[in-house]
């Protein structure tokens, strides 16, 4: 049986015995987008396929940095950091290249942390579009930096002077890819061999930053496949002696890495329903209406998108980011850029996200401000024709300027607790205000060459 045939709990079972493995592993996402797992014994993974498992739920409470936060209700020492359960996902068996002898699941959070799970979160968003009658396709393409360094050296170097896989600016490089098709060629069978086979990767403008477009799916695959993707990046990177980051900006040198989304709607037959022919740019009413809807909450919901306090250092004119929330037609200065096309292929693209996003959370804004557009029957303003970065934008479409700021607007939000629950938007938030609050602790090089002997 090949691994992504397996559908049920008995599929999975029946793959463990043919092959005769003895340990699994398996994996789920926190609020940060981190795979967090273990290996499990094959008696232990039969009994979880049937009544779940016990996770620590500390990995609900705790950041990127394994530090735990002091502002959330749903763990905390205040309820000694109890097991959470955990389903395991027959239908995401995926064979792991490097480790021929195993297979890997993922498992989603159940029952009270299913409130505050990541990819619930997005599930309840596409059980909305569902009862909407649509289904919801998606892709993600991600940039990302690819360096000579290890995790040890970048320690060892301060996260300085660090060597990147190629020099200078060389977007759409032949000559790059083609120096280095081993490393290319390597990345293109993992991801086609674990199932987020990559429809194009090529160069972007920058030293060693590459650009990374996964394959359309319904749009729960979708996310799992863009997080499968930056965890399995890193890994393969470093397997390699190199390192990846996905950081929304690295560097002032260079550009910012985008995560940028593409989502379009189907009714339940699977005919497209954004596009119509006898309206301006194609646009159905229903994707005008989607549009209206993301551009209207784009500045509420942003931090669900923007998730880290280096998100904000991205979101500048100039640097190919959004600095307001608007939308255009084949627009790049534009948050939103709506790409008309044949039925199928006509979609718009959620340019506001960076490279470091949580796929599920940022794919459960983005479709879900779509959905309460439509909804709502909300009528964007014109698009924006030209360069976005000179237009000035209505005061109510001005996008947070920090995270701590786009914690305390997604907090006070009525829509976000209807689309996403109010456990799950407190909590989120909450973490959100936590890190900004981390970063207001550090003194950084800036200040110290900034303050440190003239003032």
């Amino acid at each position: 049986m090949q691994t992504r045939s397996v559908k049920t709990a008995e599929d999975a079972a029946a793959l463990i015995a043919e092959r005769a493995i003895d340990n699994v592993k398996i994996g789920a996402f926190d609020v940060d987008g981190i795979m967090r797992g273990k290996y499990m014994s094959r008696e232990k993974f039969l009994s979880a396929l049937k009544g779940g498992f016990g996770f620590c739920d500390v990995v609900l409470g705790w950041d990127s940095n394994d530090q735990l936060y002091d502002n959330v209700k749903y763990t905390g020492w205040h309820t000694a950091y109890p097991d959470a359960p955990v389903r395991v996902l027959p239908d995401t068996c995926r064979d792991v290249p490097f480790e021929p002898s195993t297979v890997m699941f993922l498992g989603e959070f159940a029952e009270k942390a299913e409130a505050v799970c990541p990819r619930g979160c997005l599930r309840r968003v596409l059980a909305r579009a569902d009862k909407m009658g649509f289904k919801v396709s998606s892709a993600a393409e991600f940039e990302f930096f690819v360096f000579d360094e290890t995790p040890h050296s970048v320690r060892e170097k301060h996260y300085k002077n660090l060597r990147t896989i190629t020099p200078g600016f060389y977007g759409y490089s032949v000559l790059r890819s083609s120096v280095h098709a081993e490393f290319y060629h390597g990345l293109l069978d993992m991801c086609r061999r674990m199932d987020f086979a990559l429809e194009g990767l090529h160069t972007e403008t920058g030293a060693g930053v590459l650009e990374a477009a996964i394959t359309v799916d319904d749009a729960l695959a979708s996310a799992d496949k863009a997080a499968l993707f930056k965890t399995f990046a890193k890994i393969y990177a470093e397997r390699q002696g190199k390192m990846v980051t996905f950081m929304a900006k690295w560097s002032h040198d260079w550009p910012g890495q985008s995560g940028h989304l593409h989502v379009s709607l189907q009714d339940k037959k699977g005919a497209p329903v954004f596009h119509d022919a006898g309206k301006p740019h194609s646009m159905s009413d229903t994707m005008r209406w989607f549009v209206g809807g993301q551009q209207a909450l784009m500045p509420e919901l942003l931090a669900m998108v923007a998730c880290t306090v280096n998100s904000y250092t991205r979101l500048i004119p100039g640097f190919w980011a959004p600095t307001a929330s608007m939308w255009g037609v084949e627009n790049r200065t534009t948050a939103l850029r709506v790409i008309p096309g044949s039925p199928k292929s006509q979609r718009v693209e959620y340019r506001v996200a960076a490279a470091d996003i949580n796929p599920y959370i940022a794919f459960a804004a983005a479709i879900g401000s779509g959905l309460w557009g439509i909804e709502n029957r909300i009528e964007p303003p014109p698009p924006v024709a030209g360069n976005a970065y000179a237009a000035t934008p209505d005061a109510k479409d001005n996008l947070p300027r920090s995270l701590g700021e786009a914690a305390a607007r997604l907090a006070a939000s009525k829509v976000a607790r209807d689309l996403f629950g109010d456990a799950f938007v407190e909590h989120y938030a909450a973490t959100r205000d936590w890190e900004q609050r981390e970063y207001n602790k550090a003194i950084t090089d800036w200040q110290h060459a900034r303050y440190f002997e003239i003032i």
